[in-house]
């Protein structure tokens, strides 16, 4: 735990990513700070946690960010895009997990973890020194993954190439999508009309590269924004990221199928030895294939890797399982721990 005490704000506290962002925050290095939980009126005084305490969800007004250290945004991408200035000018470091700020000036995309096994630096050497309230944010959780593995890779048997497959679960696009794959799951089975309000398509018991043209989830979207966030963590050191997302019927964790090839001929063992390591666990083949169900509650990216060679050759084919909700949570928690460094004394006393 940290010897000082913060303010510090989440807003969207009523969020599926807000209410992970909560609890894994209470378990940080952060966790002795004081917390305020922010939302819209409609979830105005719900009950939730904060920390190891029972906090009540407050009303969201621009006098909210009032001596604040860190705002966590959560929520709505519009709250952020409508807030988020407020709360720079009282002063708070902000960290950005709906990505409304991505492409804002002087606001990075970041992710600590993978800056930290690319250079053995930390997100607070790339501020700019007059910067003194910065705001930064999350990156996509399947950018994290897919950067920290290659980088991990890369550190030890240089790459040529990477791909990767994505399955997207309903949990990412919050609770409204969550509800629908369960009503078009239930609608099925006793033969009703189809809800089809946020993905304007049948994904229930199906996979889909695209939905429909009226759909508020946008896969394409999503594609881009982990393109982009990839070849920014990348800064050129990896390889260009070869990518498809596929709308898959669960509702949460993230499973990816990613391939990569090596420059020089490997052993399984060799790239088993160089994932090791903090944030990763490397699954082997003894044990049960990682899934979105085995990762579900876990920290750590969990991988598996195979080879069609007798266990040695160029390519490798890696099976990868995150918690979603948890990644970017601890994600963004990293960002929040490195702009502490900017922060050395917070404002509650």
């Amino acid at each position: 735990m940290t010897d000082r005490v913060y303010r510090i704000g989440i807003v969207g506290a009523s969020s599926l990513a807000g209410k992970e962002l909560s609890e894994e925050l209470g378990e940080s290095s952060l966790g002795a700070s004081d917390f305020v939980l922010l939302d819209e009126e409609k979830a105005v005084g719900q009950v939730t946690a904060a920390g190891d305490e029972v906090a009540f969800i407050q009303r969201l007004d621009p006098s909210s960010f009032d001596r604040m250290d860190f705002v966590f945004f959560a929520g709505d991408a519009a709250v952020t895009k409508k807030h988020w200035q407020v709360a720079r000018r009282a002063g708070a470091s902000i960290v950005d997990l709906t990505y409304a700020l991505d492409g804002e000036k002087d606001v990075l995309v970041r992710a600590p973890w993978v800056s930290e096994a690319l250079t053995g630096h930390g997100l607070a050497d790339h501020l700019q020194p007059d910067l003194k309230t910065p705001a930064v944010v999350s990156a996509h959780p399947v950018a994290v993954m897919l950067a920290l593995i290659a980088g991990r890779v890369q550190a030890k048997l240089p790459l040529r190439s990477v791909a990767a497959t994505v399955l997207e679960p309903a949990s990412e696009y919050g609770r409204a999508a969550m509800d629908e794959l369960h009503q078009q799951t239930v609608t099925l089975l006793s033969f009703q009309t189809l809800p089809r309000e946020q993905y304007d398509a049948q994904v229930a018991f199906n996979l889909l590269p695209s939905l429909g043209d009226a759909a508020k989830v946008r896969l394409n979207i999503t594609e881009q924004r982990i393109h982009k966030h990839y070849a920014g963590l990348a800064d050129s050191r990896l390889p260009s990221l070869a990518l498809q997302v596929v709308q898959a019927p669960v509702f949460h964790g993230y499973v990816v199928s990613m391939l990569i090839e090596l420059t020089e001929e490997a052993t399984l063992k060799d790239l088993e030895t160089a994932l090791g390591g903090e944030h990763i666990d490397v699954v082997n083949e003894e044990s049960d294939p990682p899934s979105n169900l085995s990762a579900a509650g876990q920290e750590n990216l969990m991988v598996r890797v195979c080879t069609g060679d007798g266990g040695q050759g160029k390519r490798f084919w890696l099976w990868l399982a995150a918690d979603n909700l948890k990644f970017a949570a601890l994600n963004a928690i990293a960002c929040g721990t490195e702009l502490r460094r900017l922060r050395p004394y917070g404002k509650v006393q």
